[in-house]
């Protein structure tokens, strides 16, 4: 169905968020559990730095597939899928500020400017912050549509910015990261085409032909 009523599609909201929790739930079981290998803490810390990255990388790909499908009712879940983003970015920060650094603001300061992975990391998170921030209806309309739209624009810096992180921080086997990298370049080509290319070569074909 490429159309759903209103109360299907605030199911399928309400799947959607207990879905994203799921991999949460088994990190606790397994910590609680005792079965998160011989380092649970860089366990958990890697664990939710995954799910960021997988969650930044499903917030991109929900309006090519919208595009491409016709189900227009995918756009309706693109903010909650970027906020369990965010949420599980926060969550991989905080694992290293406490689990690391013990919360020693000084040491975080250090790490980031002598570790460029960590750096990286950071500014992602940062640039992450204002797009959750201004996910609501409310802060839509105080910004207007324009500069909504331009802002979030960071959603495709943050993709990159998520696997060169990713693939700073490993050091011997970087298939994973490169296809974090492939498929947030296949994403970002796809709006470049469908933003630039498209419009262009349309233009281009209902222009009247000179005789």
């Amino acid at each position: 169905m490429k159309k759903l009523s209103k109360s299907d599609v605030e199911f399928s909201k309400r799947v959607v968020f207990l879905n994203a929790l799921v991999p949460l739930v088994m990190l606790g079981w397994d910590l609680a559990a005792r079965r998160a290998g011989a380092n649970p803490l860089e366990f958990a810390t890697h664990t939710t730095g995954m799910l960021a990255l997988v969650f930044i990388v499903l917030s991109l790909a929900v309006t090519p597939l919208r595009r491409v499908t016709g189900y227009q009712w995918l756009a309706q879940h693109r903010r909650m899928v970027g906020l369990f983003a965010y949420f599980y970015a926060v969550i991989h920060l905080l694992c290293y500020v406490w689990f690391d650094k013990a919360f020693d603001v000084e040491a975080v300061i250090y790490d980031t400017i002598k570790r460029p992975f960590i750096l990286v990391g950071m500014a992602t998170v940062l640039m992450m912050t204002p797009l959750a921030i201004t996910s609501t209806n409310a802060m839509t309309k105080r910004l207007g549509g324009k500069r909504w739209r331009r802002l979030h624009r960071l959603n495709y810096a943050i993709g990159v910015g998520g696997a060169l992180h990713f693939f700073m921080l490993v050091k011997a086997d970087t298939r994973l990261p490169i296809a974090f990298f492939v498929a947030v370049a296949i994403l970002l080509s796809f709006r470049a085409a469908d933003a630039y290319v498209i419009p262009f070569v349309k233009h281009q074909f209902e222009q009247p032909s000179s005789k």
